[in-house]
């Protein structure tokens, strides 16, 4: 074995506990009879045991379980999508009561080949689980949807309680990393999402050990910052399958606890940073940092008026 791939064999930080218990195996069973997707599965999450286990929040992908986009990172399968399933958002709200989620998290496959990008129906799961759950948060994670202001619009009127759109990677490694995206429609996209809506929080994630530099990631966080982007995630990317990127670096516990401060630093309201974070670890955590910075600029602001 070369020295290059004895540095790059996993390290023990990565390795995940096992959760198979029968809130696991429940919700497992409930997704296959609702004829649901998640993104926990498809894009084979590595912390699905513990989500799962606790339920304490869950990923629905909606629209399919076909991309239209090939992304050299991520596990969901390419092709052709089929017809709209317009009872799906009905189906996502009937298994969010049932599984009483206090925080959901909906995203869905790329749809380039859908003139809205897939927004309406978004839209529509956004009202059908606040018509069932009234309680619980809910949080959208869309592709760009072709960068369409009119789509971000169809999305941003239903009102979601977390706008998250993933920049995913640094500036230089967009064109290798990820397929039709773009960095700054990214930033575009995130931005105009705080314009519409400037009381939603806006949220983005961005994965390391793809080739990136310090300095890169770094600038990440100015630019998101710089578009009034509030919650960042950061996380170690792991590859899939051989036929996806490589892993060039495994960044330590210490490493990103050290990327967390400087997030903050930066005027993130939070940020969650580590080895296994994933976009939707620890959402519901994460809506509720973001509640209590809300609550907390309402204060000030008051404050001052009454001064």
């Amino acid at each position: 074995m070369s020295k290059k791939e004895e540095v790059l064999r996993k390290p023990d930080w990565l390795k995940i506990k096992l959760n198979t218990n029968e809130s696991y195996t429940g919700l497992k069973k409930l997704m296959r009879e609702k004829n649901l997707h998640t993104v926990c599965e498809e894009a084979r999450c590595p912390n699905i045991h513990e989500c799962w286990g606790a339920r304490r929040t869950a990923t629905f992908m909606i629209l399919g379980d076909t991309c239209t986009r090939a992304c050299r990172f991520c596990a969901v399968k390419t092709g052709l999508p089929t017809e709209l399933d317009w009872a799906e958002p009905e189906r996502v709200a009937d298994s969010v009561e049932l599984m009483n989620l206090k925080h959901v998290v909906v995203t869905a496959v790329a749809r380039d080949d859908l003139k809205d990008g897939g927004a309406a129906v978004f839209a529509e799961t956004v009202r059908a689980i606040r018509r069932k759950n009234p309680f619980t948060s809910i949080e959208v994670l869309p592709s760009d949807m072709g960068g369409k202001e009119e789509n971000l619009r169809i999305l941003m009127d239903a009102k979601p309680d977390i706008l998250n759109h993933n920049i995913e990677t640094v500036r230089s490694l967009t064109p290798r990393v990820r397929a039709r995206a773009q960095y700054d429609r990214s930033l575009e996209f995130l931005r105009r999402a705080k314009e519409m809506e400037p009381s939603i929080p806006t949220k983005s994630s961005l994965m390391v050990g793809l080739g990136e530099t310090k300095e890169e990631i770094i600038q990440v966080m100015d630019d998101l910052r710089a578009n009034h982007v509030n919650i960042m995630t950061i996380g170690q990317y792991l590859q899939p399958t051989k036929a996806h990127l490589k892993v060039q670096k495994y960044y330590s516990p210490e490493e990103f606890n050290e990327l967390r401060e400087i997030a903050m630093s930066k005027g993130f309201n939070h940020c969650e940073a580590g080895p296994l974070v994933r976009s939707s670890y620890h959402a519901d955590e994460q809506v509720n940092a973001a509640a209590k910075h809300k609550q907390m600029l309402g204060e000030q602001s008051q404050s001052a008026q009454e001064a």
